[in-house]
């Protein structure tokens, strides 16, 4: 029975799997001009191996490969990031609403691009890369005060109390980040605009700067997955098995920590993916993180991708993705939340 249920639970990654890239593939072709699949297939296999594109299909070439695909990629990527910093901080602090806002990731990387969007500060050499490294900084320095401040009252960083800890220190960088707002009300559009996430002009070096660290958080978290496990049924029996328990939290949530400021800055703040996909995909896949931490990867870019692709053709003006994500993500999470207490 066990290994009935392992091949059909295998044939259902594999069949999520391909499913996810159908539907990037879709999120690709659709939008103010539609790209037919035929089409697409000429471009990208022209692009990647090398083969002849008509003429004709010039400016489709240039919507799909320079700005559609990137977009779609980016897009995907991130969501997938945050899929899995989701996957790690609920398994760590064993709380399903646990999220990057619980430690105040992304209102840390939120008040870094704040300062930098309200002071016009440049470093010439960062160039187009300010805003993404200030905003990561701000981000990876609020967790690392979350940490050093929980240590101080429970030095073996019971879940409890870095979840404590964290809300406090995110509800502190939001009101520190409402005041900027408030005191610049000449850049409170663009403010508004990376408060809600985005993913126009997009270009493939954002997808080769996220992707290989995305791709080297995955492998990392695979490799902690058993520890996780572990994890999730609490801090003393963790500890009665063997498992560094402070070590590992500290591993893990630095860990996810960097994928979320790493999406973060270079979307802006997008909510509910992080807290959708690992619950949609224990629902269906268990509670193995072998199983789900590759799923809530594909899982949540999917999601992401799709939502970019709603954002950016629903109405002539494009809508920000995190007011997307918000919009489908909320009564979605009611409805799985619910579904996931009545099944047990």
């Amino acid at each position: 029975m066990d290994k009935n249920n392992d091949f059909s639970k295998n044939t259902l990654e594999v069949i999520t799997i391909i499913t996810c890239l159908i539907i990037l593939g879709i999120c690709m072709g659709i939008g103010s001009v539609d790209i037919p699949f035929k089409d697409a297939m000429t471009i990208l296999s022209g692009k990647i191996f090398g083969t002849n594109i008509p003429d004709d299909l010039a400016a489709t070439t240039s919507i799909l490969w320079t700005i559609r695909l990137p977009r779609a990629m980016t897009a995907f990527v991130v969501g997938g990031a945050l899929a899995l910093s989701g996957a790690i901080m609920q398994a760590v602090l064993q709380n399903p609403l646990a999220s990057s806002y619980t430690l105040g990731v992304s209102s840390g990387a939120s008040l870094g691009a704040s300062i930098i969007i309200v002071t016009q500060f440049t470093v010439p050499f960062l160039g187009s890369f300010l805003l993404p490294t200030f905003g990561f900084a701000f981000g990876f320095a609020t967790v690392l005060l979350v940490l050093a401040i929980a240590s101080k009252f429970d030095s073996t960083l019971h879940s409890n109390t870095v979840i404590l800890i964290g809300m406090v220190i995110s509800l502190f960088t939001n009101a520190v980040m409402t005041l900027v707002s408030s005191f610049a009300r000449a850049h409170s559009q663009q403010l508004l605009l990376w408060q809600m996430g985005s993913f126009s002009g997009k270009r493939w070096y954002h997808v080769q700067i996220l992707l290989p660290m995305c791709i080297f958080g995955l492998i990392i978290t695979l490799y902690y997955a058993r520890s996780m496990d572990i994890m999730s049924f609490g801090d003393e029996q963790a500890y009665a098995m063997g498992v560094n328990v402070r070590n590992r939290k500290k591993a893990l949530l630095l860990l996810a920590s960097l994928l979320t400021g790493v999406s973060v800055c270079f979307s802006g703040t997008i909510g509910f993916v992080d807290l959708i996909a690992p619950h949609a995909v224990r629902i269906v896949f268990g509670s193995s993180h072998k199983r789900v931490v590759p799923m809530s990867f594909f899982v949540g870019g999917a999601f992401m991708a799709l939502c970019d692709m709603i954002a950016r053709t629903a109405v002539e003006s494009e809508l920000p993705v995190g007011a997307v994500t918000g919009v489908i993500g909320a009564p979605f999470f009611v409805w799985l939340y619910l579904r996931g207490r009545k099944d047990n």
